[in-house]
């Protein structure tokens, strides 16, 4: 039992912790000797903040093998990203495709549009392990599709779907293909040339590693005649002209920016760029089996999803006879380890997956700075819940 205040941090799936020391620093110094607008004045501090901030999309485009900087959108989180390419894209009377793994950031935004602008959608099933068969969004695509929306990766049960054979699939349609990356940015090599992905949002404070309220949204060339700004207002560019500018970033950034958090966010994908290729997902894929074998030789404890290799590092689990509020609950009081339970704001997955009536699963996600010694101390305790209850 934890008596030392200790903290093993087990929830990177919802934000990441710790972040690199860099991120810290910069939005420290941000805060305390900089304080400017982004893109709002011609101070010597301000083209300071936005040379930060010009790297930092340059960062974020070169992760994603992007064609150029400009096709990074900042946002305020995922949620934001996934909200403007879905309500930027989708019409009246539009069928969309998406699938029963998604997140509320996708799911809900389409229910709005079917009960206001009556737009048409549907949700594909998925396997035991949680991953789609691209057969079936095949079958699911029609005439009027206009967009097909995927997660890259179940936050319930880490599974990694078949992207590459949904994309020909989207492609060959003519529709739109929006990939939700909020599991697998900065976990995962994403290649948006490569990959025939239309649209890629994701959150900057997950596995990019940056503070909260930052997001991107990469945007295809040529997609941006398809996508309408959702927000209009000032940019800081083109004043003269009561229209929203037609160039990107401008057209899909009005309003301040979260200057300190992408003062972060670029710390922390310069601390990404730095590490040696495939170091962080073998890290990542280690403890992931470490944890999986660890729960499976316990008794009454339940693991969903699929081989180590074949996920993001998303373990879901339940024990037999406690809810997992419970569960959690018990796992943070008494041993310092925090972890998140309930449906995970993927309700329909959990249908799926059969967890729903019983509150849903206990979730535990690694990050780059978990250790094998706290993947060892959260199997103990798990173990010892089993033994006392």
């Amino acid at each position: 039992m934890m008596d030392d205040g200790g903290r093993i941090y087990l929830d990177n799936a919802a934000t990441s912790w710790p972040k690199p020391d860099a991120v810290y620093a910069a939005v420290d110094r941000y805060q305390r000797t900089l304080g400017v607008a982004v893109g709002r004045g011609a101070t010597r501090l301000g083209a300071e903040v936005q040379g930060i901030v010009d790297r930092c999309r340059q960062r974020a485009a070169r992760l994603l093998n992007a064609s150029s900087p400009d096709r990074i959108v900042f946002t305020f989180n995922g949620t934001d990203s996934l909200n403007l390419a879905l309500h930027g894209v989708v019409q009246p009377g539009d069928h969309v495709v998406s699938t029963v793994a998604e997140h509320n950031s996708v799911l809900r935004p389409l229910r709005d549009m079917q009960d206001r602008i009556g737009i048409d959608v549907t949700l594909v099933g998925v396997d035991e392990f949680g991953r789609v068969v691209p057969e079936d969004v095949a079958a699911a695509m029609r005439d009027e599709t206009a967009l097909v929306a995927l997660t890259h990766a179940s936050n319930v049960t880490g599974a990694i779907q078949p992207v590459e054979d949904v994309a020909r699939i989207v492609a060959d349609s003519g529709a739109l293909f929006l990939l939700d990356a909020a599991q697998t940015a900065g976990h995962l090599l994403i290649d948006v040339s490569e990959l025939e992905v239309d649209l890629l949002a994701c959150p900057g404070h997950k596995g990019l590693l940056g503070p909260l309220g930052t997001g991107l949204l990469y945007v295809r060339p040529g997609v941006e005649r398809r996508l309408w700004p959702t927000r209009q207002g000032g940019t800081g560019s083109r004043s003269e002209d009561d229209r929203q500018p037609e160039t990107l970033p401008d057209r899909y950034e009005s309003g301040n920016h979260n200057a300190p958090g992408l003062v972060g966010l670029e710390q922390s994908l310069a601390w990404l760029e730095a590490q040696e290729p495939g170091r962080l997902r073998a890290h990542e894929v280690e403890l992931t089996e470490r944890l999986l074998s660890g729960l499976s030789v316990i008794e009454n404890v339940r693991t969903y999803g699929p081989p180590a290799g074949e996920r993001v590092g998303v373990v879901s689990f339940n024990l037999e006879g406690m809810e997992p509020q419970v569960v959690t609950g018990l796992l943070d009081e008494s041993f310092g380890i925090e972890t998140r339970a309930g449906l995970h704001c993927a309700p329909q997955m959990h249908v799926a997956l059969g967890t729903a009536a019983a509150g849903g699963t206990v979730r535990m996600s690694v990050g780059p700075m978990t250790t094998p010694e706290e993947i060892d101390a959260a199997i103990d305790a798990v173990q010892q819940l089993a033994v006392a209850f």
